[in-house]
C-alpha cells in the first residue's frame, strides 16, 4: 500500500491526493490523472513533484486555479516553483504555489494580449533583493523557455517579491508596502536635494538598503545607539540633510504605526549627506 488516494483529478497532470501522514497533497506527474477515479490508488512513483498545501483556503484557491490553466503553462510554473525551492535554504511558504501561479498565469495573458504593465519599483526591488532576483532572472528564462513566451523586465521584479514573501514567511501585501514606502522615502529624498539620484550607484544602495534595515528594526522594536556628539555636529554641519532624515522618520513612523529612535535619525543623515557631496 502507497498510502497515496485519488481525491480528485484536476488534468490530465494533476491529481489531488489523500494520505493517512500528509493528509491531502497535490501530486503532479505526466499522465497521472488520465482515467483515475476517486478513491483509486496511487503509486508514487508516477509522481514527479508532490507538495502538501496545509491551508485550507490555499487548498480551495489552488484547486479552482489549476483546471482553467493549459498543461504546458502548467507545467512550466510547476517546475519554476522547483527551480525556487532548489535555490533556497529552508522551505518556502506554501502561499507561493497559489501567489505565483496567479501572477505568471496572468502576466503571460497580459503579454499574449499586447498589454504590459509597468514596474515603477524595479529599481529598488533589485536593491533590496539581489539574491530573489537572481532567481526571479531564472524562472523568466525558464517560462520563455517552456512556452516561448517572454516576459518583460518589469515582471521580474514581482516575480522578486513573491520569491521573497515566500521565503521570509511575509504576506505579499506587507513586502509591497515595505517596497513602495523606500520607493516614496527616495522621492522625498530627491525632491528636498533638487536631484535625480543615480539608481545605479552604490550611494543610492547603500541608502536603500539602510531604509530596508531600519524598516525591519522599527517593526522588531530594536534601537541603535545614539552617539550624542557625532548628532551634534551633524545638526551643525548639515543642517538640510539632518532635517530631510527626520522628514523620512516621521513619514515612515505614520506609515508602519510605530516609533521610531532618534538615534536613527543620526545614520540617515551620513547616507543623505553622501548624496549631497555628490552635487556640490
Amino acid at each position: 500500500m502507497s498510502g497515496f488516494v485519488v481525491e480528485k483529478v484536476l488534468n490530465n497532470n494533476v491529481v489531488i491526493a489523500t494520505h493517512p501522514s500528509y493528509g491531502e497533497v497535490v501530486s503532479i506527474g505526466k499522465g497521472i490523472g488520465f482515467n483515475r477515479k476517486k478513491g483509486e490508488e496511487l503509486s508514487p512513483q508516477l509522481f514527479d513533484k508532490t507538495f502538501v498545501l496545509k491551508d485550507m483556503k490555499e487548498q480551495e484557491s489552488y484547486k479552482k486555479l489549476l483546471p482553467e490553466i493549459d498543461q504546458n503553462l502548467q507545467a512550466a510554473i510547476i517546475e519554476s516553483i522547483h527551480l525556487i525551492s532548489n535555490r533556497v535554504s529552508g522551505k518556502l511558504n506554501e502561499h507561493i504555489h497559489v501567489g505565483l501561479t496567479d501572477h505568471l498565469l496572468f502576466a503571460l495573458q497580459r503579454v499574449s494580449q499586447g498589454m504590459t504593465i509597468k514596474n515603477p519599483f524595479l529599481k529598488e526591488t533589485i536593491t533590496l533583493y539581489p539574491f530573489e532576483h537572481d532567481i526571479a532572472v531564472d524562472v523568466i528564462d525558464l517560462i520563455q523557455d517552456k512556452t516561448g513566451i517572454g516576459l518583460p523586465q518589469g515582471e521580474i521584479g514581482f516575480i522578486t517579491l513573491h520569491i521573497h514573501s515566500a521565503i521570509t514567511n511575509k504576506d505579499l501585501s506587507e513586502v509591497n508596502q515595505h517596497s513602495q514606502l523606500i520607493y516614496h522615502l527616495i522621492q522625498v529624498v530627491e525632491e528636498q536635494l533638487g536631484i535625480q539620484i543615480n539608481k545605479d550607484s552604490i550611494d543610492y544602495s547603500r541608502l536603500v538598503r539602510h531604509l530596508r534595515f531600519m524598516i525591519d528594526r522599527v517593526l522588531s522594536g530594536e534601537t541603535v545607539d545614539e552617539p550624542e556628539k557625532i548628532a551634534l555636529l551633524l545638526k551643525e554641519e548639515y543642517p538640510l540633510c539632518y532635517n530631510i532624515s527626520w522628514k523620512l522618520i516621521k513619514i515612515m513612523q505614520r506609515n508602519l504605526g510605530k516609533p521610531v529612535c532618534d538615534a536613527e535619525a543620526v545614520y540617515l543623515t551620513m547616507h543623505i549627506q553622501r548624496l549631497q557631496k555628490k552635487i556640490r
